[in-house]
């Protein structure tokens, strides 16, 4: 009432379902926990209004709308039209990502009735607008699908997660960082093992012993008659003696 709109139909029903939602995991390192995952939804209470207060308490402090360019580029061909900072669009912060940016709810044409569509923004620490999904249900499951990283949000910007975070993806979300590859290459995460080739069974080439040349019997006969013969004269010789 106080904004004069109304919230989207599958977050209304989360609404009634929950006042917001908050859940964080950690991982052990030498038996000392560290936090790493954190998915938020903030309660109905923290909805606040982006760009409609200043963020000091002078009088001629500048505003987010003051920020706002009349020069950038609008929705052309694939790429939807940004948010504003100004009176033609409402924003509520749906969730502060750690200081990493802010995931919004917006509605871009609140002039001169407040539209009820709405669409899922996120603004990056630059100030710059990066879409994420149409409605709160499709942004609610890829919060649950990239388990809260650090700086997930980033993965739908132009210049991707940093080095540090994309430590964490390769090992918690290999796939889900690697998407550009599943795109360009449909097989790149298919085995490609050939079982034919791995299976295959070995033929050991048989080791050839060489076989002596075999006598003819007459030689074998003569070299035993040989034998005998001489076997004969050294018993002679010993009986003489």
């Amino acid at each position: 009432q106080k904004n004069s709109c109304v919230l989207p139909e599958d977050l209304k029903n989360f609404y009634l379902m929950t006042d917001g939602f908050q859940m964080t995991w950690s991982l052990k390192t030498d038996d000392t926990p560290m936090p790493l995952g954190s998915m938020v939804i903030n309660s109905v209470s923290k909805l606040c209004r982006l760009g409609g207060s200043s963020m000091y308490t002078l009088p001629s402090a500048p505003t987010l709308a003051d920020l706002e360019d009349d020069t950038d580029e609008e929705g052309n061909g694939d790429k939807p039209e940004k948010p504003h900072f100004d009176s033609r669009s409402l924003i509520f912060e749906l969730d502060p990502c750690n200081g990493n940016g802010k995931v919004c709810l917006v509605y871009k044409h609140a002039e001169p009735v407040v539209s009820p569509d709405t669409e899922i923004w996120f603004l990056d620490r630059a100030l710059y607008w990066h879409f994420l999904t149409k409605t709160f249900t499709a942004y609610y499951r890829l919060l649950i699908t990239h388990l809260g990283l650090p700086q997930w949000q980033y993965a739908f910007t132009s210049y991707g997660v940093s080095p540090q975070a994309k430590q964490w993806f390769n090992m918690y979300k290999p796939i889900t960082i690697n998407t550009a590859l599943l795109y360009e290459e449909a097989d790149s995460f298919v085995n490609k093992l050939d079982p034919n080739k791995v299976f295959k069974s070995k033929n050991k080439t048989p080791v050839l012993k060489k076989k002596l040349p075999s006598q003819p019997p007459g030689s074998q006969k003569s070299h035993t008659s040989m034998t005998s013969a001489k076997t004969s004269s050294l018993a002679g010789n010993s009986s003489r003696k």
